[in-house]
């Protein structure tokens, strides 16, 4: 059955303002070629979005013809402002954007263990009202959020969870109470990632993948077929609570502690790092500890100071099968059963070091691969950013010869800024879908 006029009317205007977002500044020339529109159609489109102050010309198409330039249309900016918030266990950061995704100003602070609840809120709260000041907005329309831990896919909130501050669960109230115009949303940080990868990342060629986050807990954010997987419960990816092999134990129901965080959590990576005899100080001047480390470490191997995949002995990475599970398991026996003492920094134990981390991914990647088989692996987050290719690579090698599922593993390539960056763009898809109406699919 044909669509009525008016629904044809808003699936045009939905189709000119997502042409306007993602190509820019449009004349209506342009828009009638990359529509397919007749050109009283597009004219009258370009009409009834001026009217309701969606678009507005933003300048001419300089095409050197006779008469008068073709006026472009641009979608007008300022008509919404919007905010992104990454929520860690440290600290926050935020970001205030246009209505088109442009960053209008940014900041973050730390906010310390022993300062209390009430003190972490206003403090976050405050920056987020600071930072929309100095990007000019009256007003936010949309706000964004992604933190760590579950969140209720009935309710929308985030869930208690142990081992993450209160503030983390107070701040959604708080920003809604005090910003009560704002549609305030609040989303997994791992899941965040996982979209920003899909949109903007290493994963625009994949309607299937699985992000691993590593930072400083781990996670894994699952999209099949192009649509992001919660879970029932909202806990799809809650990968730090994996049973893995060459842990002390077991994780509980409130603790990952076993699983394979302890494998592969920034605390690991350090104590990892100590066990093979890699300087610590100075590593994490501009970043992480852990991803300070490793970018330091993957920053030997690149030099050529040790050949990639080859330990001491001269043995290939790939050769030394019998000793992965001894390099899997908790920094204190890797040391008493697999190092030897070595020079602060010496390039063969950065890359021993490299090879016990790809051991390790290895273990939690395997699991997913073979549940999922999801065909690309992206090592996201700080610590996956700081591996690179290298890392990658060496967790790919692993994967082959583990399981007959072929998959390819990258490395991110927004690393930890890839929640922030989701998180605004979940805002503005928000925003864009109730000011231009629901998008035609």
């Amino acid at each position: 059955m044909p669509a009525s006029p008016s629904t044809a009317r808003a699936i045009n205007d939905r189709l000119a303002l997502r042409l306007l977002q993602q190509e820019g500044p449009l004349t209506a020339g342009q828009l009638k070629q990359l529509t397919g529109l007749s050109r009283p159609t597009v004219a009258d489109l370009v009409e009834r979005l001026t009217a309701a102050g969606l678009i507005a010309v933003v300048g001419e198409a300089g095409e050197q013809r006779r008469g008068p330039n073709a006026k472009l249309y641009g979608i007008v900016a300022d008509r919404a402002h919007l905010a992104a918030l990454d929520v860690r266990t440290e600290g926050v950061s935020v970001v205030v954007s246009d209505l088109v995704g442009a960053v209008l100003a940014e900041a973050a602070v730390p906010i310390g263990g022993d300062m209390g609840t009430g003190p972490a809120v206003e403090q976050a709260v405050t920056l987020v009202e600071r930072v929309a000041k100095e990007a000019g907005a009256d007003r936010l329309h949309t706000v964004g959020i992604g933190a760590p831990g579950l969140i209720d896919p009935a309710s929308g909130e985030l869930r208690d969870s142990t081992g993450l501050p209160e503030w983390h669960r107070r701040l959604v109230a708080a920003l809604q109470e005090r910003l009560p115009e704002a549609r305030v949303s609040v989303e997994n940080e791992t899941n965040l990632a996982a979209l920003a990868e899909q949109r903007d990342g290493v994963a625009r060629d994949r309607d299937t993948f699985v992000l691993l986050w590593l930072g400083h807990g781990t996670g894994a954010a699952v999209v099949l077929d192009g649509a992001l997987r919660r879970g029932t419960s909202g806990g799809t990816g809650e990968i730090g609570f994996l049973p893995v092999p060459g842990t002390s134990g077991l994780p509980s129901a409130v603790d990952c502690e076993g699983g394979f965080h302890s494998l592969a959590g920034s605390a690991a990576i350090v104590e990892l790092a100590r066990a093979y005899g890699l300087p610590i100080e100075g590593a994490s001047a501009h970043e992480p500890l852990a991803a300070g480390i490793v970018r330091e470490a993957v920053g030997r191997v690149v030099a050529g100071q040790a050949a990639p995949g080859e330990n001491v002995e001269g043995e290939s990475a790939g050769e030394v099968r019998a000793e992965a599970p001894r390099e899997a398991v908790g920094a204190s026996r890797v040391a008493g059963a697999t190092v030897s003492p070595s020079p602060s920094g010496d390039p063969a134990s950065a890359d021993r070091f490299l090879d016990a981390i790809a051991d390790r991914l290895a273990v939690g990647v395997a699991s997913v691969v073979a549940v999922l088989d999801p065909g690309c692996v992206v090592l996201g987050g700080e610590v996956g950013q700081a591996g690179g290719e290298v890392l990658a690579g060496r967790v790919e090698e692993r994967i082959r010869r583990m399981s007959p599922l072929a998959t390819v593993v990258r490395p991110t390539g927004l690393g930890g800024g890839a929640v922030l960056r989701g998180a605004l763009l979940t805002a503005r898809d928000a925003a864009q879908d109730e000011l231009f109406g629901p998008p035609d699919r």
